[in-house]
C-alpha cells in the first residue's frame, strides 16, 4: 500500500490531526502477537482510539488517549512513532552441519580438479566411473510400459507382488514360516525408511526398551533411533588391534544389556568394517540372544552382494528364524539392484504366530500412514518383476556376479598398488586376506584408514590429508567406498594412501 515510510508518516500524521474524533477502536491483540508488531502511537486531546495501517512488513498504530477530566488543562498532542520489521518465527532454527556421507558428494561437486576421486557414497560406478544402471532393471521397466501399468495409490503396506517376493528372497521361498503366514511384510522406504519405522514400533510398543547396536555402525542408525526417541547403546564389534572382530567383547555386551533389548545386527557385509561373524559365531550370537530374551534386528542392505550369494548372505537371518525366534529385518534394494533413487526396501516382522503376525502388520500400517501414507510404485514392481520372474532373476544374479567380479579386480590392483609403491616394509597381505579387512566388503566398504588410538585432530588431520592434497573425497572415519573406484586409479589412490599413511599425524595403521 504505502511503500516509503516518510510519506507514510507524513499522511499519518495529517490524517490524526484532521480526524481525531471520527477514529474508531481497531484492536488486533492476535496480530500483535502472532507478529511482533510494535506500534505507532498517536495521543491527541480528549479521544481515545486506535487505527493501523499496514502493507508488507510494515504496521504502523494510531492511539488516542483521553485526558483527565478532574484537571483543567488545554489539550496538547503527541506523536510518537516507531517502526519495526517482523522478524521471523525461525529464527531459533540454526543450520544444521553437512550430512557426514552425503555432504561427501556436494565438496566432490564443487572440486574442479581433474585427478578427483569421490569414495565416500557407496553407489557402484563403472570402470569408467560413470553411474550404472542394470539391464535387468531395464528390461523389468520395459515390460512395465509395454504393459501400461496404473500409477494408482498402492495400499499402505506396498505392493502385494513385492511384499510376497521380497519375503521369499530373504528367507526361502520353502521356509516354514512364509508357509505358515508368521511374517508381517510392509513396503518400506528402501532401509532407512525401513528401519524408521521399525524404530516407531518399538517405541510405541515396547516403552523404554534399549536397542543395541554395533561399535562402529552404518552413521545414519543412530540417526533414525534418535528421531524416533529410541534409546540405543553400542556393543563391542571392531578390534582394530587384530583389524577383525571383537568377538568376546561383543558377546560380552550382549550378556550385560538389559534383558529384553533389540540387537541391531548386520545381516552381512558390516558397515563400516565388512567384518562378518564366521557361521560359528552367528550360532553363539543366537545362543546368548536367547538366552538374555533379546529380539534380533537385522539390517540386511546387500544380500547377494557381499559373497555374490544371495543364500549365503540371508544365513544369518534364516539361522534365527530356524530356531524359532521372533525378528525384525529391514531390507533395501538399492545397492544388490542398483535402484538407489527409487528408495525400495520392507520391514520385515517374524513372529511367533499367524495372529501375532497380522495384528503386527496392522500397526505397522498404523504407523506408515501419518508417516508417508503409502510407498511408491515403481521400484516396487521392478522388484517383483526381476524377483518373480525365474529369467530375469538367473540374469540379475549374473549381473551381480560381473559387478563384484569388477570389485573384486579393483580390490587385487589396488592392494598390488600399495606393495609394490611402500617401502618401510609394511606387509599388507593381512589387510588382503579373503573378503575382509583391507579391501573386505564388495560393494561399500573397502579401505578403512584406521589408526592406533590417537588424538580426534590427528584422525581429522589424515582425512584432511587425503582430501586437500590428493582430492580424494571420503567420509570421515577413513573409510573409502571401492564401488566409486577404477583399474585406471588404482595407482593414484595407493600413492594417497601411502602418503597420508605415512607423512599425516598420527596414522600407523590400516
Amino acid at each position: 500500500m504505502f511503500q516509503s515510510p516518510p510519506l507514510l508518516a507524513a499522511l499519518l500524521i495529517s490524517f490524526a490531526l484532521g480526524s481525531v474524533y471520527s477514529i474508531e477502536d481497531i484492536p488486533d491483540v492476535d496480530g500483535d502477537r502472532d507478529f511482533g508488531i510494535q506500534s505507532f502511537s498517536l495521543s491527541l486531546g480528549q479521544e481515545k482510539g486506535k487505527v493501523r495501517l499496514g502493507s508488507g512488513n510494515l504496521t504502523v498504530w494510531f492511539h488516542k488517549e483521553k485526558s483527565n477530566p478532574f484537571i483543567n488543562t488545554k489539550s496538547s498532542g503527541r506523536i510518537s512513532m516507531a517502526v519495526a520489521v517482523n522478524v521471523s518465527r525461525f529464527e531459533g532454527i540454526t543450520m544444521a552441519p553437512p550430512d557426514p556421507i552425503l555432504g561427501v558428494s556436494e565438496a566432490f561437486k564443487a572440486d574442479n580438479d581433474e585427478k578427483k576421486l569421490n569414495l565416500g557414497v557407496g553407489a557402484y560406478r563403472t570402470e569408467e566411473l560413470q553411474p550404472y544402471v542394470l539391464n535387468v532393471v531395464k528390461k523389468a521397466e520395459n515390460l512395465m510400459l509395454e504393459r501400461g501399468e496404473y500409477k494408482e495409490y498402492l495400499p499402505i503396506e506396498g505392493l502385494a507382488a513385492f511384499n510376497k517376493v521380497t519375503a521369499e528372497l530373504l528367507l526361502g521361498a520353502d521356509n516354514t514360516v512364509i508357509k505358515q503366514q508368521r511374517v508381517a511384510t510392509v513396503q518400506g522406504l528402501s532401509g532407512t525408511g525401513s528401519l524408521r519405522l521399525a524404530a516407531a514400533l518399538i517405541e510405541r510398543y515396547f516403552p523404554g526398551a534399549k536397542v543395541l547396536i554395533s561399535s562402529p555402525t552404518w552413521g545414519n542408525h543412530k540417526n533414525i533411533f534418535n528421531d524416533a526417541r529410541v534409546p540405543w547403546s553400542e556393543y563391542r564389534y571392531y578390534d582394530p588391534k587384530t583389524v577383525g572382530l571383537d568377538f568376546e567383547g561383543m558377546i560380552a555386551d550382549l550378556k550385560a544389556a538389559p534383558e529384553g533389548s533389540f540387537i541391531l545386527l548386520h545381516g552381512c557385509a558390516h558397515n563400516p568394517t565388512g567384518i562378518d561373524p564366521t557361521p560359528e559365531q552367528w550360532e553363539k550370537i543366537a545362543d546368548v540372544i536367547q538366552e538374555k530374551n533379546h529380539i534380533p534386528f537385522f539390517d540386511v542392505a546387500y544380500q547377494g552382494f557381499a559373497s555374490g550369494s544371495l543364500d549365503a548372505d540371508a544365513a544369518s537371518v534364516r539361522l534365527f528364524a530356524a530356531r524359532g525366534m521372533e525378528l525384525l529385518v529391514a531390507q533395501s534394494y538399492s545397492k544388490n539392484l542398483g535402484l538407489y533413487a527409487e528408495r525400495i526396501g520392507a520391514i520385515n516382522v517374524i513372529c511367533s504366530s499367524v495372529d501375532a503376525a497380522a495384528r503386527v502388520k496392522s500397526q505397522l500400517k498404523r504407523l506408515a500412514r501419518p508417516m508417508y501414507s503409502n510407498p511408491p510404485v515403481h521400484g516396487a514392481r521392478i522388484v517383483a518383476n526381476v524377483v518373480g520372474d525365474p529369467t530375469l532373476f538367473d540374469e540379475w544374479k549374473a549381473e551381480m556376479d560381473m559387478m563384484a567380479g569388477r570389485i573384486k579386480g579393483v580390490r587385487q590392483k589396488l592392494f598390488d598398488s600399495l606393495s609394490a609403491k611402500d617401502k618401510s616394509g609394511k606387509d599388507w597381505s593381512l589387510y588382503k586376506a579373503d573378503w575382509h579387512v583391507l579391501l573386505h566388503r564388495i560393494e561399500q566398504s573397502s579401505v578403512k584408514i584406521q589408526r592406533k588410538p590417537t588424538s580426534r585432530s590427528n584422525k581429522k588431520k589424515e582425512s584432511e590429508n587425503m582430501t586437500n592434497k590428493w582430492h580424494v573425497y571420503m567420509t570421515k572415519d577413513g573409510r573409502i567406498s571401492l564401488a566409486g573406484l577404477n583399474l585406471a586409479k588404482c595407482e593414484y589412490l595407493a600413492d594417497a594412501i601411502v602418503d597420508s599413511y605415512h607423512n599425516a599425524k598420527g596414522l600407523n595403521s590400516v
